[in-house]
């Protein structure tokens, strides 16, 4: 731990600082995104959109090499095509009263296919792993900004609509007779999820993204009593778990993102048998 700290504050090393500075800003993200997808139970969604850009980002390599649209980059397509399916899982799911989950796992596989078509057609070799799995220690400094612009709507907008938020969260018929746009809030929900998907890859990778929504959320759920409650543990949890697995691949020469994923889920598995125990020995007590 102290090497880590050491080269933390080594100059010669931005990179690092960097990917200090990605947990800090992605943990809000994780925090607060992670505990509405939770609570509203579509974590699947954020699987089936990291699953599904890879589409945008294949139709962006495309477009490039082919000087259909010269100079669009995969992150452009990567979002634009994660907008899209969001708005396609929540308009066939309000208005064809489809499942959500029937929608979002054909999503998945649509988009992943649509993506590895248009790589095929890429001039060049083009590796679709590459861009399944991201570094956090290869983060720019556009990504911090990009992120940190994120952070702040996603802050300000649970900020200012929290009451419209848990209502349509925790009771979503309820808040319908109260008036609240419950179907704007889930569209705003998604599509939130889709950016926050695209620009979270570079963080843990797209497959990763689903974990990191999940786990500190999970685990917070344990101690909070709210949505508010479960949003601040989300985003504690995840900077812990972040600047924790970071500082165990710098120590053990892994993977860093893998490594923050492992680490969230042990704690996560740990505090949901903990939690058993103490329900069984309250049980036994009563």
């Amino acid at each position: 731990m102290r090497g880590f700290v050491t080269a933390l504050l080594d100059p010669s090393l931005p990179f690092l600082r960097n990917a200090f500075f990605a947990g800090i800003l992605a943990s809000i993200l994780f925090g607060v995104l992670g505990a509405i997808v939770t609570v509203k139970r579509i974590a699947g969604l954020a699987g089936a959109i990291s699953h599904a850009v890879l589409g945008g980002i294949g139709l962006a390599l495309f477009l490039s090499a082919h000087r259909i649209i010269p100079g669009i980059t995969p992150l452009e397509g990567a979002i634009a095509f994660a907008l899209v399916s969001a708005f396609i899982i929540g308009g066939v799911s309000l208005r064809a009263k489809q499942r959500v989950d029937t929608v979002i796992n054909a999503i998945w596989a649509v988009g992943m296919s649509l993506g590895v078509l248009f790589m095929a057609k890429t001039p060049g070799y083009t590796d679709p792993m590459s861009y399944l799995f991201g570094n956090i220690l290869f983060i720019s400094g556009r990504d911090l900004l990009l992120l940190a612009i994120l952070d702040i709507v996603v802050v300000v907008l649970a900020f200012r609509f929290y009451p419209q938020l848990e209502a349509s969260a925790f009771d979503e018929e309820f808040a319908r007779v109260r008036g609240i746009p419950t179907e704007w809030i889930f569209l705003a929900i998604l599509s939130l999820t889709a950016v926050a998907v695209v620009l979270l890859q570079t963080f843990v990778g797209l497959v990763m993204v689903i974990a990191m929504l999940t786990l500190p959320a999970g685990t917070a759920a344990n101690l909070a009593r709210n949505l508010a409650g479960m949003m601040i543990l989300g985003t504690v949890f995840s900077f812990f778990f972040s600047l924790g697995g970071l500082a165990l691949s710098w120590t053990y020469d892994l993977p860093a993102g893998a490594m923050v994923v492992v680490l969230a889920g042990a704690v996560f598995i740990g505090a949901a048998v903990l939690q058993m125990a103490v329900n069984r020995i309250k049980r036994k007590i009563l």
